[in-house]
């Protein structure tokens, strides 16, 4: 499968003009993942396989927060297509506005208490496959701004989260379930990425309660 990602044609960063001039979101957020259909499809093709650390996973191996478009990386271009009114300085760190984390409902005025989650974590994608990609492929997994697989949410939510797959955590808001699983099918099925037993059980029963 194709992993590359378009990140310069994102086209999330508003013209930039007067420094400290608000950068609107005009509505985006999480990419909208596949349909329940589409997800039962692509869930029964992925391959169910006992999760490996071997070789043992090291973050480094993912370089992650690359640069976007202009001083504005990854994190930061999240955020800022996540938030609402957000300012940003001439580094692009977010000055203010608020965020909406749908894992957990509360809304926040500080970026500081914003994580970016990565969907499928990437320890989760390094014991189900991504220990055998390239440097190149999991950095751009670790960036991926086109597929559902990079939200600000919550950061003690995130923390909460920490590597582990549907089957040992789920968003708080149980009402956010199924747009959780959907996007986590989608992206473990764009880059071929194995799921165990567990997990599979786990997933198949939200779907079906979609």
């Amino acid at each position: 499968m194709k992993l590359s990602i378009a990140l310069a044609a994102i086209g999330l960063l508003a013209p930039s003009g007067v420094l400290g001039a608000p950068l609107e979101s005009e509505g985006r957020a999480l990419p909208t993942p596949i349909s329940v259909a589409t997800a039962k499809t692509y869930l029964a093709a992925l391959k169910v396989a006992v999760d490996s650390n071997v070789p043992a996973y090291n973050r480094d191996l993912f370089p992650h927060w690359i640069t976007i478009s202009g001083s504005c990386n990854a994190r930061e271009t999240v955020l800022i297509r996540d938030g609402t009114n957000v300012v940003t300085d001439s580094a692009c760190a977010s000055t203010s506005g608020s965020w909406f984390s749908v894992y957990d409902g509360k809304t926040w005025t500080q970026a500081s208490d914003i994580d970016i989650d990565h969907m499928v974590p990437l320890k989760e994608a390094w014991v189900s496959g991504a220990r055998d990609w390239t440097t190149a492929q999991r950095q751009a997994f670790a960036n991926d701004l086109t597929r559902p697989q990079l939200i600000g949410v919550t950061d003690t939510v995130n923390q909460a989260k920490g590597d582990k797959d549907p089957a040992n955590w789920l968003p708080p808001l149980a009402s956010y379930h199924c747009t959780y699983v959907r996007a986590w099918i989608q992206v473990k099925y764009y880059y071929n990425l194995t799921i165990d037993s567990a997990e599979k059980t786990k997933l198949t029963s939200i779907l079906n309660g979609c």
